[in-house]
């Protein structure tokens, strides 16, 4: 990276282009290398790159009897994290055609129609790979299958546009290689990424950031892993799922960063930030031995990264120097370059450079630069300072912006505000807390038509979550001279409304929570049925809320607050919980358990341990039979014997159906309902829970014979169902078709309560979804389609369609929920029967 000419300080040119090439070329090239290791690993199936690829060719050979291939637009939209999604993305790149991306999250099917109506998509890859062909597609003959050249588009990223429509930019392989390969001369040069390395994958395939996390892992060898979106929207709670998957390389926004305790990046080495501006104090925080930290910046239209800066800790934070043949320029506004140390307009050009689908839109951005001598160049609309250790950047010239690591145009905001019924004039503008957050606002002026609960409604029916803003209305919008809105003008922070009550009339719990809000939110709350989301709150404000919270009740979740959105519904929630959990932990007497039990256990430890040296012995005879050849003076068994042993402790399915075996035989003729702490009931869960560990049945978790194991248990478990959780013991589990319950969730078929153990069935509706690390205690139901926050605790009903809930509908007269130890309850229950503690693995 160098100055060219001492003339134009301000031009900052990259090393040499890499060698023109596809993606086809390098994916390949990593398949040859890397045939057995891990390509994609989705939690509940892992595909090694052999599997990727073969899977991802028949997909490229169907759509080629469809006629579809080089020159050619694919959609996409499969839900997120599952290894279909990323078998389409390669199977569409290796037919030759480009793919465009739309987040199957996100319910907006108006956008999905433009997006794929835009495109000219031939056609659509939708959930368990079904290819749908549209109008541009259909009648096609078939033809055979052909590599893409360097200038054939490989994706289409549809990015905010001010009319309100999406604008898509189109990249193609030559684009896409070179900062694939640009990135590689980047980013741990001394120690590359390999095989060994595990590449967090959490942002949309909708935004070109995702792009990066990909090929991160899929250049290298490495493997790809998604994490789970509801996760990713609590925020906080990725960080233990980064240890739990060992995750080496993290791509993400600074937001999301900031929320993740430092322990739970240990053993990242790789941590790139982009998308919206890093605050010094979390650059220096993330330093660590070993770890490269990067603040990279790049929009849509130059193929997602055009510089970066490793960051020290204390430097100031640059976006950096351009990559590998990528040129900056920073110029003023008649497009001349300026001197060293002032700023100006940061414009891009070089072997990165896209193009707009839109040939006018094209024309426009992408137009020469006759003061640089660049025949092509994108105008960035980024200010930014001319510093020769790195561009520092200023802001935006116009009225784009990023928020969360999403680019939005301002008047696209504008526009949506304007068609709600009574607005007469409308400006969005993003505002800093006193938390450092930043935040939407939208600025309204109105008559006596406009309903504020109304308006919030209608945006959240036409816009994405991230772009519905908070309503403020004023008198005025402040102006310029030449007319237009004065968006640095408008009022902040907000002026508190006169309907509003005082706050002395606010509880203390209230008046306290009202302060976090304001710091993080910045509203100035004073009404008790102010509601946390409507005043401008989302999934990352809403975790550091939760992560106040926890002061006062440390038992706190994301769902918590979701189920209790209004400060005084939350007040009083916080203030009931708080006197429970102190009451339980501090006031319940709970009697030892007899002497009788105690015995009870130390003699059902003796087959307990059998089992345990079954599975020594087993591998032992194994492997002395194998080894008896070379060498003939080890001791030889029957083959039968040593196929006995291998199929019964050894594979897995013989010792999930020896585990299931004997929980049934021991739990035979219990009933749901309340039993003795210590007692009989207690004694025989106990025994089948520590056969399952014995038999490391919890350790196969997630695996593709699992939901074998829970029928054989009993459970009833519908088609199409995701189970990453170890089922209860009991057996009575019945969830319904095409649910999903995500790692770690506690699945409880029985929980202690002082001197009782609660054992009960629990029911999961058709569709719906249950957050990693939730619980749901004997009785759970919940409903069809409902969703439960990740972190929650179920102890009653979550109806159809509901969720984000953590304690739902608790039944009329029911105790506080047990206390927890460490590991979840049902490490409780079998913890506090043998008088220690242990954590439970999943």
């Amino acid at each position: 990276m160098t100055l060219p000419s001492p003339l134009l300080p301000a031009l900052l040119a990259g090393d040499r282009a890499p060698a023109p090439r596809t993606l086809v070329d390098i994916f390949t090239a990593v398949v040859a290398a890397h045939p057995d290791a891990p390509a994609v690993d989705s939690g509940q199936e892992m595909l090694t790159y052999s599997e990727l690829a073969e899977a991802a060719s028949a997909l490229a050979e169907q759509l080629a009897e469809l006629g579809i291939g080089p020159g050619d637009k694919v959609g996409v939209r499969i839900r997120s994290g599952s290894t279909d999604l990323y078998v389409a993305i390669i199977g569409i790149i290796l037919a030759g055609a480009a793919y465009v991306p739309v987040d199957a999250d996100d319910p907006d099917d108006e956008r999905a129609r433009v997006v794929f109506e835009e495109s000219a998509a031939a056609a659509v890859v939708g959930n368990d790979l079904v290819i749908s062909t549209t109008p541009v597609g259909q009648g096609r003959s078939s033809i055979e299958p052909s590599s893409p050249t360097t200038e054939d588009d490989v994706w289409v990223i549809f990015t905010s546009g001010s009319t309100g429509k999406p604008k898509g930019v189109a990249v193609t392989h030559r684009n896409a290689a070179a900062f694939v390969d640009a990135e590689s001369q980047m980013f741990l040069v001394d120690d590359p990424i390999g095989p060994g390395d595990r590449v967090m994958a959490g942002l949309s395939v909708a935004f070109d950031a995702s792009c990066e996390e990909m090929w991160l892992a899929w250049a290298y060898g490495a493997c790809l892993v998604p994490a789970p979106r509801s996760l990713v929207r609590s925020g906080v709670d990725v960080g233990p799922w980064l240890v739990a998957n060992e995750i080496t390389i993290v791509s993400t926004v600074p937001t999301l960063v900031s929320l993740w305790p430092p322990s739970s990046l240990e053993r990242v080495r790789l941590l790139i930030m982009g998308g919206e501006a890093c605050p010094p104090e979390l650059a220096a925080r993330l330093q660590s031995p070993g770890r490269e930290v990067w603040n990279t910046y790049g929009p849509t239209e130059a193929t997602v990264v055009a510089c970066g800066a490793m960051l020290d800790g204390t430097d100031p934070v640059r976006i950096g120097l351009p990559l590998a043949g990528w040129d900056l320029a920073v110029v003023d506004k008649e497009g001349h370059p300026v001197a060293e140390g002032e700023s100006g307009e940061l414009i891009i050009g070089g072997v990165g450079l896209a193009r707009y689908l839109d040939p006018a839109k094209d024309a426009e951005k992408y137009a020469p630069m006759p003061t640089l001598g660049w025949e092509r160049a994108y105008r960035s609309g980024d200010v930014v300072r001319n510093d020769p250790d790195g561009l520092v950047f200023a802001g935006r010239a116009d009225d784009q912006i990023k928020l969360g690591g999403r680019r939005i145009e301002l008047g696209e905001i504008d526009e949506q505000l304007l068609r709600v019924p009574g607005v007469v004039s409308a400006a969005a503008a993003v505002r800093s807390t006193q938390a450092g957050n930043k935040l939407l606002v939208g600025y309204l002026t109105t008559d006596e038509r406009y309903d504020a609960a109304h308006a919030r409604d209608l945006l959240r029916e036409r816009m994405p979550a991230a772009l519905v803003p908070r309503l403020a209305v004023v008198d005025e919008l402040p102006t310029r001279t030449s007319g237009k809105v004065d968006r640095d003008a408008l009022p902040w922070p907000l002026p508190t409304s006169t309907d509003t009550p005082a706050k002395g009339e606010l509880g203390e719990t209230a008046q306290w929570i009202a302060a976090i809000w304001a710091e993080i939110i910045g509203a100035d709350v004073g009404d008790p049925s102010d509601d946390f989301f409507d005043l401008g709150g989302g999934s990352l404000t809403a975790a550091q809320v939760v992560s106040r919270l926890r002061e006062k009740n440390p038992e706190t979740t994301v769902g918590d607050l979701y189920a209790h959105p209004s400060l005084g519904d939350l007040a009083a929630w916080l203030d009931e919980s708080s006197a429970a959990s102190t009451m339980v932990r501090t006031n319940r007497k709970v009697r030892p358990i007899r002497t009788k039990t105690q015995v009870a256990q130390l003699v059902g430890m003796i087959p307990l341990r059998a089992l345990a040296g079954m599975r020594w012995l087993a591998w032992l005879v194994l492997g002395a039979t194998i080894a008896h050849p070379a060498l003939p003076w080890l001791p030889t068994y029957p083959l039968w014997l040593v196929a006995l042993l291998a199929v019964v402790f050894i594979a897995a399915p013989g010792r999930m159906a020896l585990a299931a075996l004997i929980a049934r035989v021991l739990l035979r003729g219990v009933e749901p309902g309340s039993h003795p702490r210590g007692g009989k009931v207690h004694l025989r869960l106990w025994l089948a829970a520590r056969t399952q560990d014995e038999l490391a049945a919890a350790a196969l978790s997630g695996a593709v014979w699992f939901r074998w194991y829970a029928r054989l248990l009993g459970a009833k478990i519908g088609e199409g169902v995701d189970l990453h959780a170890l089922p209860p013991v009991t057996g009575w589990l019945d969830v319904g078709p095409g649910a999903a319950i995500e790692p770690e969730v506690d699945l409880l078929g029985y929980w202690i309560d002082g001197d009782l153990v609660h054992v009960g069935p629990i029911s999961i509706g058709a569709k719906a979804r249950i957050g990693a690390r939730s619980t749901l205690s004997p009785g759970a139901v919940v409903g069809r389609g409902a969703e439960v926050a990740p972190g929650s605790h179920v102890l009653g009903t979550v109806t159809a369609g509901g969720g984000l809930v953590r304690l739902a509908r608790r039944a009329p007269g029911a105790r506080p929920g047990p206390v927890v130890e460490p590991g979840g309850t049902r490490a409780a229950s079998v913890a506090r029967l043998h008088g220690g503690r242990r954590r439970a693995r999943r």
